[in-house]
């Protein structure tokens, strides 16, 4: 198992990008970007590509209807050139509150947007005029004056592709089309509900589950008042069970629901949509927290690194806790050195 960071997009961009060099300094394997609601994740992305050297960088996630497929395919090559290969494209349908709510883009069949999307992806960074007849996507648009063309981009730098997925039927396309997956809401002790549907999609395409990238998020910080470490992230928790989508549709409710907790998932989800915030996060276990999360004293999170590790997690993407600068850098440094003892003892 390897170590990454997730990166968080705020006005103190100063400090990030300090983060980053250090995490570099770390030999940390990458730096994701996020992109849902806020900022953007391409422009973070080239500002961050000309400050390091080694460190790759990837976008977790690019919303594949917030742009079109070729596009994104022209993002994905310039970053790759301006990075000379350390670029990872990572891809995500997101939800129907930001994409029909802020893109007014209908978030119907996504399954078939996003074969299509990477699909062509592949197509237009190959090199070859891109033609591509599919149910969402023509190219060229039928009817019209265009004719097909091929990007005037380097054939030799394709970037390996994440997929960010959660349902079953996603992760199955996931194991069947992507280099790598970047989960989310995960529970080690649960990761069934997930890497058994990326190994469906694996086996559907010759391969196995062991080629792939399998990369997971969460929270790292260290402290000795665990309960009160707990309480802390109990709200961060019951928002995405609650608020992470509609009553209709919230993936990560009903990924934590596969995972043994869909009691708890209906029960807050409810809380939350009636407005009882505090009540929400109050309904959410302890147990809960400290499953998702690596918080809590050095023996506590080391003990949970090794379990992550055995489930089967080949890059931990950290969001390494501090109030200060420094202090994030001392955690991201910590969970380092535990991660490469692993490795020196497994």
């Amino acid at each position: 198992m390897r170590v990454a960071v997730a990166l968080g997009i705020d006005r103190e961009w100063a400090e990030s990008v300090t983060l980053v060099r250090e995490a570099e300094q770390m030999g940390v394997h990458s730096v994701w970007v996020p992109e849902a609601w806020g900022y953007d994740a391409a422009a973070p992305l080239g500002y961050l590509a000309a400050r390091t050297s080694t460190i790759r960088i990837g976008s977790g996630i690019f919303q594949v209807d917030a742009r079109s497929a070729v596009m994104t395919a022209q993002t994905a090559a310039s970053l790759a050139v301006m990075t000379a290969g350390r670029f990872l494209l990572g891809l995500g349908v997101s939800g129907p509150q930001v994409m029909e709510g802020l893109h007014g883009v209908p978030f119907a069949h996504p399954l078939r947007r996003m074969r299509e999307t990477v699909e062509v992806i592949r197509l237009a960074l190959s090199g070859t005029r891109v033609v591509y007849n599919g149910a969402h996507i023509r190219l060229p648009r039928l009817g019209g004056e265009g004719k097909a063309l091929r990007l005037a981009v380097d054939a030799d730098l394709q970037p390996p592709i994440y997929l960010a997925t959660l349902s079953p039927r996603m992760l199955e396309l996931t194991g069947e089309l992507a280099d790598g997956w970047l989960g989310a809401s995960f529970i080690p002790e649960a990761s069934g509900a997930y890497l058994d549907h990326l190994a469906v999609g694996a086996e559907r395409a010759g391969r196995s589950l062991e080629q792939m990238d399998l990369s997971q998020a969460a929270e790292v910080a260290f402290g000795d008042d665990v309960d009160e470490m707990v309480a802390g992230r109990k709200q961060a928790l019951a928002f995405s069970l609650g608020g992470m989508g509609s009553a209709k549709s919230n993936f990560y409710n009903a990924a934590y629901a596969r995972q043994g907790w869909s009691e708890v998932a209906t029960k807050v989800q409810a809380l939350w949509l009636e407005g009882r915030r505090a009540d929400a996060a109050a309904a959410v276990p302890a147990e809960m927290v400290l499953q998702t999360a690596l918080i809590g004293t050095e023996s506590m999170v080391r003990d949970r690194l090794a379990v992550w590790q055995a489930a089967g997690v080949t890059t931990l993407r950290v969001y390494p806790a501090g109030e200060t600068l420094d202090a994030r850098v001392a955690t991201l440094g910590r969970v380092v050195e535990m991660v490469s003892h692993l490795q020196r003892i497994d």
